[in-house]
């Protein structure tokens, strides 16, 4: 707790915080954050609303729990029309300058990097978006410019261009300096913490504590990926490699990521036999609901670190694969493989499967 969030407390005060997020798992962890949180400050969350039907799902759940805590929340419709970028910023000016807190769940977000650039001095909180916490951490420890892990490196283009002096305000907001730190709220291992950064385990308490335990039902459960989607991994090997794990572990159900392309879930249940899950909410909660396989089979995903931590005590073995080279698209990023490799060799409690055969 920093010396100014010691003395509110104190007195009695409390201070306010606003939280952006625009995922579901970044709103687990906001709540996940505000259960352990000593800061004593009052939270808001805002909803940056996505246009995906399914991402929107989640969050409307999501944020019905959020009320259930006691926390305001916000519904922010801020991609609907060409001018709702202006108008979501013009709307939440008053409500950043009163803030003292600032709480977000993607630091490569270009709208997030938008609404940094409107406020200076506050103190910062990043919760977990998965596995991209850890770029940021050693992007800011670098001094780097915030890119993600996919990205293809080389010229930037346009819209890059563009928006490049946002990034630069974004990025010196997330640097700490002097006496200002930026708080990591994470589940992620952090071996190397740069000076200024303070870092805060999320262990998934909220999620342990309002779930479960869960029944555990035999066989296996699969977790779905957006690899393909993102243009990481080629349609055709994920494909392979899904049936080769189903049928290896005798896997029945598959749980789809959020982002997956309805046209490859449907190939999947075809040529798999998987009965396709479309979950209300992040995995972690509806594991923890249960019912749940005793074995959970993953691509490297966030879920290997998460969901050792929320099924602590149930059993639940979750077992990874890592991503052959081969499997990766001529497109992919230069840094996939070996992001996706420290993904899995970071990843604490789980068993690592050997690599599935490609198809010949």
């Amino acid at each position: 707790m920093t010396a100014r969030a010691a003395a509110r407390v104190r007195s009695g005060e409390k201070s306010r915080a606003i939280a952006f997020v625009e995922s579901p798992v970044q709103l687990l962890n906001v709540l996940e954050w505000a259960r352990v949180s000593t800061t004593g400050d009052a939270l808001t969350v805002v909803v940056l609303s996505p246009t995906d039907p399914m991402s929107r799902g989640q969050l409307r759940r999501m944020a019905e729990l959020a009320r259930d805590e006691g926390f305001t929340v916000r519904w922010q419709e801020a991609r609907g029309g060409a001018g709702a970028p202006l108008r979501t910023v013009r709307e939440l000016a008053p409500l950043l300058r009163r803030t003292g807190r600032i709480v977000i769940g993607d630091p490569f977000s270009r709208y997030v990097q938008l609404l940094l650039t409107l406020v200076s001095g506050k103190e910062l909180t990043v919760v977990d978006d998965g596995t991209a916490t850890l770029e940021f951490i050693g992007q800011v420890a670098r001094g780097e410019p915030l890119v993600r892990w996919h990205r293809r490196g080389g010229s930037r283009g346009p819209r890059e261009l563009v928006l490049a002096p946002v990034t630069a305000v974004a990025r010196r907001r997330l640097t700490p300096s002097g006496p200002r730190t930026v708080e990591v709220f994470t589940s992620m291992p952090v071996d190397e913490v740069p000076a200024g950064i303070t870092v805060t385990a999320n262990t998934f308490e909220w999620t342990r504590s309002t779930f479960g335990p869960p029944r555990i039902a035999t066989g296996a459960d699969m977790v779905g990926t957006s690899l393909v989607e993102t243009g990481v991994v080629d349609g055709d090997q994920y494909t392979q490699a899904v049936l080769s794990l189903a049928r290896a572990h005798g896997a029945t159900r598959y749980f789809a990521h959020r982002r997956e392309n309805v046209d490859k879930l449907h190939r999947l249940h075809t040529e798999t036999g998987l009965e396709i899950v479309r979950p209300d909410l992040p995995l972690e909660l509806i594991a923890r609901r249960g019912p749940i396989g005793s074995t959970v089979l993953s691509f490297p995903s966030t879920v290997v670190h998460t969901l050792p931590l929320a099924l602590a005590g149930t059993g639940v073995r979750v077992a990874v694969c890592d991503i052959a080279p081969e499997w990766l698209k001529d497109t992919a990023s230069p840094r996939a493989q070996g992001f996706l490799s420290g993904v899995t060799g970071t990843a604490r409690d789980v068993h690592r499967l050997p690599r599935m055969p490609s198809p010949a």
